[in-house]
């Protein structure tokens, strides 16, 4: 089994030596995203436009994949600060409405850019 490097062309360049996502077999494993806009790289302002920014950054790496939101099986969201997690969930909500994919949630000390939200996925087609 040889690995396949997914780049998404609408997506916003990874910000090191590191890829937009790789597929292993029939698993994606995403890179963390972002809410930053894939034209300009500019950060959007606040954490809920970061999150909508963020996964919608991820569907351009999911769609470059072949897959879409109901294939992630996992996600791990970062946030800046614990006190957003009711009002990013309301945006993830509407990115992820069915089957819900497995999810962690965690308050971390900092993220590039400053950035408030970075969101990581698991997909699995088939």
């Amino acid at each position: 089994m040889s690995n396949k490097v997914i780049a998404a062309k609408n997506a916003p360049a990874a910000l090191g030596p590191y890829s937009h996502a790789v597929l292993a077999g029939n698993t994606l494993y995403v890179s963390g995203q972002l809410g930053l806009d894939p034209a300009s790289g500019a950060l959007a302002e606040g954490a809920v436009a970061q999150a909508e920014q963020g996964l919608k950054n991820l569907g351009e790496i999911l769609r470059t994949a072949g897959m879409d939101y109901g294939d992630v099986v996992k996600t791990t969201v970062f946030l800046a600060d614990i006190n957003d997690f009711g009002a990013v969930n309301e945006v993830y909500a509407k990115f992820f409405t069915e089957n819900f994919p497995a999810r962690s949630c965690v308050q971390v000390a900092a993220l590039p850019k400053a950035a408030l939200f970075e969101i990581e996925a698991v997909a699995v087609k088939g």
